[in-house]
């Protein structure tokens, strides 16, 4: 697994519920390193071994604390980087999820090695979709709820998000876009400052 996975959890869980709780993470996992390196690749079974750690001592679901690794990823000012890349999609939400289809093919831009689930948006209507996300291990889906949320909030658009489940390595998630303008969004230039 690549390495900016892992990281994401650490920097998520220190940041979220202090370095102690990811001593005791890391201790029950049985992982050997406090830090991962964000270039590097790990075994697989290190991402996962965190991951069941993490609901343990953390006393909530796996698939909460994916979600909320998802609106980290987005919210945190610690990982400003991914938003940025996240919002060069479009300047509403609705250009955002259209853009999703494009976002393994932006990430690998930025880290050629990194791999994405695939992701599928399709548009039932004008404000409801269904986003299909393929990967080889179920999960991605409730980060991407947790990064959707986020970004709706981000672009100030007011949305309900449902994750369907996963059935063979395919994840459904329903979107319903009840505002594309229910508040005012964060600030955002496409272009850099010079400063």
């Amino acid at each position: 697994m690549h390495g900016l996975i892992n990281r994401a959890i650490e920097r998520f869980v220190r940041d979220t519920y202090g370095r102690d709780s990811w001593r005791r993470i890391i201790g029950r996992a049985g992982v050997e390193q406090s830090e991962f390196e964000a270039m590097l690749t790990y075994e697989e079974a290190v991402t996962f071994d965190l991951l069941a750690a993490a609901q343990e001592v953390l006393e909530r679901p796996t698939a909460e604390i994916l979600e909320d690794i998802g609106t980290y990823l987005v919210s945190h000012p610690n990982v400003e980087a991914l938003r940025r890349l996240l919002r060069f999609g479009g300047a509403t939400f609705g250009d955002f999820l259209h853009s999703l289809d494009d976002l393994q093919a932006r990430a690998r831009l930025a880290v050629s090695d990194l791999e994405l689930p695939q992701l599928e948006l399709r548009e039932h209507a004008n404000d409801s979709f269904t986003l299909t996300c393929r990967f080889r291990r179920a999960g991605f889906g409730h980060v991407a709820v947790g990064l959707l949320r986020a970004m709706a909030d981000d672009y100030g658009a007011l949305v309900l998000l449902d994750h369907k489940g996963a059935r063979g390595g395919v994840e459904l998630i329903g979107i319903r876009l009840l505002s594309m303008a229910h508040a005012s969004g964060r600030e955002f230039d496409l272009g850099a400052r010079a400063g």
